[in-house]
């Protein structure tokens, strides 16, 4: 099979990142030819390049040229979109609809139904905007970026493509990654069809399992950021200090530093590559996952899993359907710091509970988030758009 993978790469790498190089990978190795085609938004600099990049943001000819080009010199079997914001924009789907080539799109964020594309702002999950063809309310509030022209260009982007039927008509196959997020796009403004939404996880190579006898501390991986509940996390030390780990960066990473210089039991370690990362999560006691928006799904947790370290995660979003309370981690209330250091008390207290949800942790890997339990979920929604593809197409706005 011949794959094109698309991607738009943000300024900051995210989980998005990794999972369009690890799919790659993936089909790579089970003989398919795949080729990537990939823009930055690290080509966006100056005030010119900025300005076409938001003239662009409806339908970015230059990437539809980009695209059609690649079509027609590779020749895919099908066309799988991870994110297409801003540069590549929906361009990508009706160049690919006029070839007549199958087409994918995988939903990592929610940026079709909100501009925030976490459904999280004013400091907690909002779902105002999931009904709305423009959600006008969005843009006086500035929610993406802090920036009205910013936010108006995402809800003029997925509104008139809304408008124009682009998420009905032109996507053969939206893949969500948990149940929870498949039913938010389903109820929402995009009027999917049922049909048209497959559920597939992402998934981690084999990191192998951590050493039975862990280092006496927890560790938070990922974004320094206000959705993902690292306040929430520091509020919990402060009320029961345990030694604690933290590995990321974003906009509250001058709040973290602060903290842990005047809280010995917490160590700051900013930004580590992925390999270092891995070896200080097998040595954890647990991985500690405050997030207090919709995750649409949660790579760290299953990289815990893969290394047997059991999961604290707020009862929330992807974390919610990826965790089971009391089999390989424990659930706490979103945004309650108390509740949070009760789990980190329980685990203190009952070493061999603990070491029961790493194992179950790692069971819970083996069998739900291999790479090859992976392909065959994700080979069979390639197939599934091929097939169709071929059948006469249906009449449609």
């Amino acid at each position: 099979m011949r794959i094109l993978l698309i991607h738009n790469f943000y300024k900051q790498a995210g989980g998005e990142d990794t999972v369009f190089h690890a799919e790659a990978a993936l089909l790579q190795g089970h003989g398919h030819t795949v080729e990537k085609l990939a823009l930055s938004n690290n080509e966006v600099n100056t005030i010119g390049e900025k300005l076409m990049a938001a003239l662009g943001v409806v339908y970015n000819y230059g990437s539809a040229r980009t695209v059609e080009n690649a079509l027609l010199r590779f020749q895919p079997d099908v066309v799988h979109v991870h994110n297409f914001f801003p540069l590549v924009s929906p361009a990508v789907f009706y160049v690919c609809q006029k070839h007549r080539v199958p087409v994918v799109l995988t939903l990592h964020n929610y940026r079709l139904l909100c501009p925030s594309a976490v459904l999280h702002y004013n400091g907690k999950v909002q779902l105002e905007n999931i009904h709305k063809t423009f959600p006008l309310r969005a843009i006086a509030k500035g929610i993406y970026r802090n920036s009205r022209i910013e936010t108006a260009s995402v809800v003029l982007t997925t509104g008139i493509h809304k408008m124009l039927g682009t998420w009905q008509h032109k996507v053969d196959r939206y893949i969500a990654l948990t149940p929870g997020a498949a039913d938010l796009f389903l109820d929402s403004s995009l009027r999917l069809r049922p049909e048209q939404l497959a559920i597939k996880p992402n998934f981690t190579e084999d990191l192998g399992e951590g050493a039975p006898d862990r280092e006496d501390a927890y560790i938070y991986i990922g974004r320094l950021a206000p959705e993902k509940g690292i306040e929430t996390l520091l509020q919990a030390h402060q009320l029961q200090p345990f030694k604690l780990r933290i590995i990321g960066d974003g906009p509250l990473r001058g709040q973290v530093e602060r903290y842990a210089a005047n809280n010995p039991s917490v160590t700051y370690m900013g930004f580590r590559k992925r390999e270092e990362t891995m070896q200080l999560l097998k040595k954890a006691k647990a991985l500690i996952f405050p997030s207090e928006w919709l995750e649409t799904f949660g790579m760290t947790v299953i990289e815990a899993f893969a290394t047997g370290t059991p999961v604290i995660a707020a009862n929330l979003g992807g974390a919610a359907h990826l965790v089971k309370d009391q089999h390989n981690g424990l659930h706490f209330a979103p945004q309650q710091p108390t509740a949070l250091t009760h789990c980190v008390q329980e685990l203190e207290l009952k070493p061999n509970f603990r070491e029961e949800l790493g194992k179950n942790a790692r069971a819970t890997y083996l069998r739900h988030y291999t790479p090859e339990a992976n392909y065959q979920l994700l080979l069979q929604v390639y197939k599934d758009v091929i097939r169709q593809k071929k059948r006469p197409a249906p009449t449609t706005v």
